[in-house]
């Protein structure tokens, strides 16, 4: 588990760790890096980690969300303005990007901003220059700039939504952040770290997973990706007053589970098909019969014995689906 030196960056899965292990490298220039992935990933713990185990880790992060700021406001709130710039500026005003000076401004869903404002950022990253509103001169950043994006990049140039030279810019070093289904090794060290988070911030002693409940959040897809299991997990020590959270207090989706049909054949995409619908029909069985297993084979037709196995196929057992009281 990587946790601590890099903060909230926790896994072991291989994908995850290739990531990690590049973040020393990029602490060691001030070359932009973009760092790609959906959201909820932890594009911005990324970002951090870059930031404080860097040069610049005693100056100032400023994290920017580019796809809250009006079109109208974005050179305002990253450039400042000098006075008597518009009708309201009666002094002069500094921008983000002045707060970061000697710090890193990480700017978040950078595929959101307007074709004039990546104009702008073009210049500041040829040049290291920009000019508040209103003012007639340039001054200097020293800033690193690290961005951020949910959107493949690529496939916004040739749509023409975003500026190929600003993208060869930005891609100097780029960092793609796996979904949390492409390293599902993981799901269960993520959930076991935020349980003990939340039984600590609420004082509920020792909490513990059901081995069902492990299989329960192991086998969906998590479409928000870490941070949906972090709400997830909050969610479940507020409702749940048992010390064992079992497969009932993970409150999933109904039918989470979609086929990604570029990971795999045929076969392939069969085979998963049918062991999510496997793992769904027994879990919502063993859910309706209380964790009663001779009622739940009886009711899907099979005798007990042969029922046992394929429980078992899933991790799954009839104490995790018994009701709490």
């Amino acid at each position: 588990m990587v946790q601590g030196h890099f903060g909230l960056l926790i896994g072991q899965s291989g994908s995850f760790l290739r990531i990690i292990n590049m973040i020393p490298r990029l602490t060691m220039s001030d070359a932009t890096v973009l760092i790609s992935g959906e959201t909820g990933t932890g594009k911005d713990l990324v970002a951090r980690a870059i930031h404080y185990h860097g040069a610049r880790k005693t100056k100032p992060f400023i994290p920017v969300n580019c796809a809250a700021l009006p079109d109208h406001l974005v050179e305002n709130e990253l450039f400042g303005h000098a006075r008597g710039a518009f009708t309201d500026a009666s002094s002069t005003e500094k921008g983000l990007l002045a707060e970061a000076d000697g710090g890193t401004l990480f700017l978040d869903e950078i595929n959101a901003l307007s074709g004039a404002a990546q104009g702008k950022l073009l210049r500041l990253l040829e040049n290291k220059e920009y000019r508040p509103l209103g003012s007639t001169t340039f001054k200097t950043a020293n800033v690193r700039i690290l961005a951020a994006t949910n959107r493949e990049l690529r496939q916004e140039v040739e749509s023409g939504c975003f500026r190929q030279d600003l993208y060869y810019r930005l891609n100097t070093l780029c960092l793609d952040i796996p979904a949390l289904r492409e390293r599902r090794g993981d799901i269960s060290l993520l959930a076991r770290y935020f349980l003990d988070e939340y039984a600590g911030q609420y004082k509920r002693g020792a909490l513990h997973f059901s081995a069902c409940a492990i299989g329960k959040m192991e086998g969906y897809n998590w479409p928000g990706n870490v941070r949906e299991l972090q709400g997830m997990i909050h969610r479940a020590v507020l409702l749940s007053s048992s010390s064992v959270l079992t497969s009932e207090h993970i409150d999933l989706p109904r039918r989470t589970h979609k086929v990604h049909f570029e990971s795999g054949n045929l076969r392939e995409i069969k085979a998963l098909t049918i062991e999510q619908f496997e793992r769904t029909y027994l879990e919502d069985l063993l859910t309706a019969h209380h964790g009663n297993v001779s009622h739940a084979a009886r009711h899907a037709g099979k005798e007990r014995r042969s029922f046992q196995r394929l429980l078992q196929k899933y991790g799954l057992t009839g104490s995790g689906f018994r009701k709490v009281i």
